[in-house]
């Protein structure tokens, strides 16, 4: 189900499933900081992945299944938006995110994230396309973005704009198996898309003061790379700087702020194990050349959805960047000092799984 805590912060996506209704909702929920009661906005949905609010006051939102949905007046429609280009899905891939342009009242421009079979790839990739959308319906007018990768799994997908306009995007790693030389993975190889943050100009084009423009075999599109699979992406809304959660094996989710040219590590470092026998993947948590997390989770939350909170209604997370949580059903408040590290807390939980965090009447430009 689609909720709102105090029509304030709108905890989306993993709480916008069908499946389970909503118990307790008119029980006031209290946590350290501030109490809060979770209210259904509208619900009906079929495995939601993400949500954008638009001028007007519609909300989108993306089924994995490959279907926009339209949320009017609190009613859910009932026939999705025609128009939404063919989706690969498989595995962990589906139609994900939905962002309107920065200047969408004017322009009507819609960016969808979703999964793609190319021809010559053994499953898939990350493909982002824009398009029109008027009178509920998207008209598309091309595909601006296709990653140079391949997996059924970690697309990553989210979207991002900067205040200059420039379009970031998250590509997962793909899947590819952590072992042997974990240097050699393709996360760490930048002639590929595996596990990386991508910028772009608002068109698909290359700005020129990418890091890895010219580099003879990188990929002039990343901005920064070694990461796993980052399904939170958001601006700071003062700073601009580009924060991201990122997904660790069996431990070790991260927060990261991206900058150009970076290594976040994956899989050389990090703070992760083998799923089930507990293993070691990685050479350590430090190396030279490689950036530590601002925060990590262990055990890990299932990071996914991202939001600063500037809102007035809770005046004590005001400022907080809360991390949604698939895996333990949770939305962490993180208290950001010195402008950059974060302080864990946990703000709100047993509200399903946190896929999508937006806050509640904001277009979804993804700042703030």
């Amino acid at each position: 189900m689609l909720r709102q805590t105090s029509s304030v912060l709108l905890l989306a996506a993993a709480l916008l499933t069908a499946a389970s209704p909503a118990s307790g909702q008119s029980d006031v929920v209290q946590t350290a900081l501030h109490d809060y009661r979770v209210v259904t906005v509208a619900d009906g949905f079929e495995i939601p992945w993400s949500i954008a609010f638009l001028p007007g006051g519609d909300m989108l939102v993306t089924e994995k299944g490959g279907r926009l949905r339209i949320v009017r007046d609190g009613e859910l429609l009932p026939d999705p938006v025609p128009g939404i280009p063919e989706v690969l899905v498989r595995g962990q891939g589906g139609l994900m995110d939905v962002v309107p342009h920065p200047d969408f009242a004017n322009n009507h421009i819609l960016y969808l994230s979703y999964s793609k079979f190319v021809e010559g790839l053994r499953a898939g990739t990350t493909v982002v396309a824009r398009g029109t959308f008027e009178n509920d319906r998207f008209t598309l007018m091309d595909e601006i973005f296709t990653a140079v990768s391949d997996g059924s799994s970690h697309y990553g997908c989210r979207i991002a704009f900067d205040s200059d306009g420039y379009l970031f995007l998250s590509v997962g790693d793909r899947q590819a198996p952590p072992r042997g030389d974990l240097a050699a993975h393709p996360a760490q190889d930048n002639s590929n898309h595996h596990g990386v943050i991508i910028r772009l100009h608002d068109d698909g084009s290359v700005p020129d003061d990418n890091p890895f423009v010219g580099q003879a075999g990188a990929q002039p599109e990343i901005w920064s790379y070694g990461h796993r699979n980052p399904q939170g992406l958001v601006i700071h809304p003062e700073t601009d700087a580009v924060w991201l959660t990122e997904h660790g094996p069996q431990g070790g989710d991260e927060v990261n702020v991206s900058t150009p040219g970076t290594n976040y590590g994956w899989p050389v470092i990090g703070y992760g194990v083998n799923y089930g026998s507990g293993s070691a993947i990685h050479g350590g948590t430090h190396a030279e050349g490689m950036e530590q997390p601002l925060h990590y989770w262990v055990p890990s939350i299932g990071v996914s959805g991202l939001a600063f909170y500037h809102g007035d209604k809770f005046p004590e997370w005001r400022g907080s960047l809360f991390a949604g949580g698939l895996s333990r059903a949770r939305g962490d408040p993180l208290t950001i000092e010195g402008g950059r590290r974060p302080r864990g807390g946990t703000g709100f939980q047993g509200t399903g799984r946190g896929r999508a965090l937006r806050r509640a009447g904001r277009p979804a430009d993804h700042r703030g």
